[in-house]
């Protein structure tokens, strides 16, 4: 969600925008302190990733403009190839960095898949809109096959041979969902946001195949079973029904009912015996011992209960205010919107200090009946169907362009992300101190309280533009202070948290991504916490 229109995308020809220059300058700056931070030969691929993603970007945003992309993709926006190429690749080099200083060797080398993997795809990506483009731009793919080359001949010598057949497992994967989700959802993604989107749920697929197929006893932390589960049986009941309603109307009593049905037996049938493989117990008993394990659990889970009952107030009394304007377009307020962040703020803070892996399993069941309700919003499915599209539209923005509305999943991801990606292994030993305390308040930081002050100060009181965008440098600068006073408050209450005097990067970081969040274009939800996480874990 933002508070101003996103900028169009440069014309055929066009040369690139002074946004799409300050957005590189930006990723640059972040590719450049991690590659300083960790400074080996896999950070002098994310440099050279880095550069040919900048060069190939432009091509990518000819093709929308022109619409020759093949696909459908979101035309509010530039193609955001640079700064979802870096992000896989930059998360496995700063994961492999920790896991290394955890003394845990084998999600260090689990980081160097990330990083081998986000490289693969990124390079597809780039190769797909260079394949494409017409005449053929021939220096950018010299450019891109000398970048390309470097990448595979250091990965070459640096992946065993089970660990390249795991990434092209991965890229074969990324490639069919490519074909199968961007057919089947038109205008609901960029070039950037599939890439960033349908990478991860590729690698999700194939850590779970791969784990389904190696289980042995105790293997594994139930906690990461029940989120590989949950992410890929969602995708997979999803591509079911919209191939299922292909051929019949999905809005009609008979298909309700056959959906809810179908809808019981892929959960009874399929996902609750792979899940009871994996954890070696039955999945039902044992997320009901864990949830209500202790008294803690039980007080939060019903301070939970309470604030999603006040995000269902909020829908109704604004939908409630629609009906008695006189406009029939009438739209949430930017400061209504944000409503739904400051109640996210209020649900993640207690559980990050209190209890973390509640947080984790609660925020996967949360996705669940997320994309289960849109699934039933966009199927027109009965009792809800309609209701649910009444409800949403109103706060529908113009990025959600597409048929999926998505900015509120987004919000979820980008919020559990630094819950759920940080390998909890490797924070032990305190290889989490300094900076590093505050990763899993990434997403608090800069969804929460960052792009959400930025957005109402931006929009009520700003007045100086930075070049190129409709964002503001008062919302900028509202939103960096914001942060470092959530910072202060989290060093009040959470006595996990020791910054070690690390108060320069972390205001360096907070600074960078605020600067990130003016200039993309891209959804900000799910980019500014990876990009925050990634800068803190450095």
């Amino acid at each position: 969600m933002t508070r101003e229109c996103a900028s169009p995308a440069p014309g055929p020809g066009a040369p690139l925008s002074g946004s799409v220059l300050a957005e590189a300058a930006v990723v640059f700056v972040v590719v450049l302190s991690i590659h300083a931070a960790v400074w080996d030969r896999y950070s002098w691929c994310a440099v050279a990733l880095a550069v040919q993603a900048f060069y190939v970007q432009y091509k990518w945003d000819r093709l929308l403009q022109q619409g020759s992309a093949v696909f459908q993709f979101r035309m509010s926006a530039n193609s955001g190839l640079l700064p979802a190429s870096v992000v896989m690749p930059l998360l496995g080099l700063v994961m492999k960095e920790r896991c290394q200083a955890a003394g845990n060797p084998y999600f260090e080398r689990f980081g160097i898949v990330v990083a081998a993997t986000g490289m693969a795809v990124a390079l597809f990506s780039s190769v797909l809109a260079l394949g494409i483009t017409r005449p053929v731009p021939t220096n950018t793919c010299v450019l891109s096959g000398l970048a390309g080359g470097v990448i595979v001949y250091i990965l070459k010598h640096s992946l065993s041979v089970g660990e390249v057949i795991e990434v092209l497992e991965v890229l074969l994967i990324f490639v069919y969902l490519n074909m199968i989700l961007l057919y089947l959802l038109p205008r609901c993604f960029t070039p950037g946001e599939a890439l960033l989107v349908l990478g991860g749920i590729s690698f999700v697929l194939n850590q779970l195949i791969k784990r389904s197929l190696t289980v042995v006893e105790s293997q594994g932390d139930p906690l990461d079973f029940f989120l590989l589960v949950v992410v890929v049986g969602m995708v997979l009941m999803g591509i079911f029904f919209s191939t299922l309603f292909v051929f019949m109307d999905s809005g009609t009593w008979a298909s309700s009912i056959f959906f809810h049905l179908m809808t019981c037996v892929l959960g009874l049938g399929v996902v609750l015996p792979w899940l009871h493989r994996l954890i070696r117990r039955n999945p039902l008993l044992w997320l009901f011992q864990f949830l209500f394990q202790t008294e803690t659990r039980v007080y939060l889970l019903a301070y939970w209960s309470l604030l999603a009952t006040l995000a269902c107030l909020v829908v109704l009394y604004q939908n409630a205010k629609r009906s008695s304007s006189e406009s029939k377009k009438h739209q949430a307020p930017t400061i209504a919107r944000k409503y739904f962040h400051f109640i996210v703020v209020a649900t993640y803070i207690p559980g990050i200090i209190l209890d973390r892996p509640l947080l984790y399993v609660a925020a996967t069941v949360c996705l669940a009946v997320f994309i289960f309700l849109e699934y039933v919003r966009y199927f027109r499915i009965k009792p809800l169907g309609h209701t649910l599209r009444s409800l949403l539209s109103l706060f529908l923005d113009e990025r959600d362009s597409g048929p999926l509305i998505l900015t509120h999943i987004y919000l979820l991801l980008g919020m559990s992300l630094p819950i759920w990606l940080v390998p909890r292994p490797c924070t032990q030993k305190g290889s989490l101190g300094g900076a590093r305390a505050l990763v899993p308040y990434a997403g608090v930081l800069a969804v929460g309280v960052g792009d959400t002050v930025a957005s109402i100060f931006g929009s009520t009181m700003g007045e100086i533009r930075w070049p190129g965008t409709k964002k503001t440098f008062e919302g900028t600068m509202t939103s960096i202070f914001a942060q470092i006073i959530s910072v202060a408050l989290i060093l009040i209450f959470d006595s996990g948290v020791d910054l070690n005097y690390s108060y320069a990067w972390i205001l360096g970081s907070i600074s960078t991504v605020s600067l990130l969040e003016a200039y993309t274009t891209q959804i900000d939800n799910l980019l500014l916490p990876l990009y925050l996480l990634i800068l803190l874990m450095a």
